[in-house]
């Protein structure tokens, strides 16, 4: 999106995958790895180290061996705050206006407007 801002370093998996709304924001060293599609509202301040994970794989460990990579899509609403280390996990959304507080790891999708803190993260 116009006027969209990433901070090197940054890494992640494709890139193609990647959506920015207008605006966006990414500080240093954030992680996203974009196996499927990721969408990051306008207005969306994302901290230091964030780290975005679409990539999931099989739970049966043979299945893992043989390589297979799949994954679940990550939707960051529009003007959402992730405090830096923050990690989000496959397939979560995360509302409009919500805050995520640093270090917190995000398994579940985060409400509009909520804050959420810890591992796993819960609504404050």
């Amino acid at each position: 999106g116009a006027g969209a801002v990433i901070r090197p370093p940054f890494h992640c998996d494709y890139g193609y995958n990647i959506h920015l709304g207008e605006g966006a924001f990414l500080n240093f060293n954030c992680v996203i790895l974009d196996v499927v599609a990721v969408h990051i509202g306008a207005g969306a301040q994302i901290g230091p180290a964030v780290q975005l994970y679409t990539a999931d794989h099989p739970r049966d460990p043979e299945a893992r061996r043989s390589g297979v990579e799949f994954g679940r899509p990550i939707r960051i609403g529009k003007n959402v705050w992730i405090g830096g280390g923050a990690i989000i996990l496959p397939g979560v959304t995360v509302g409009d206006d919500a805050v995520i507080g640093a270090g917190s790891v995000v398994t579940r999708d985060v409400p509009a407007s909520a804050t959420v803190v810890g591992n796993p993260a819960r609504v404050r």
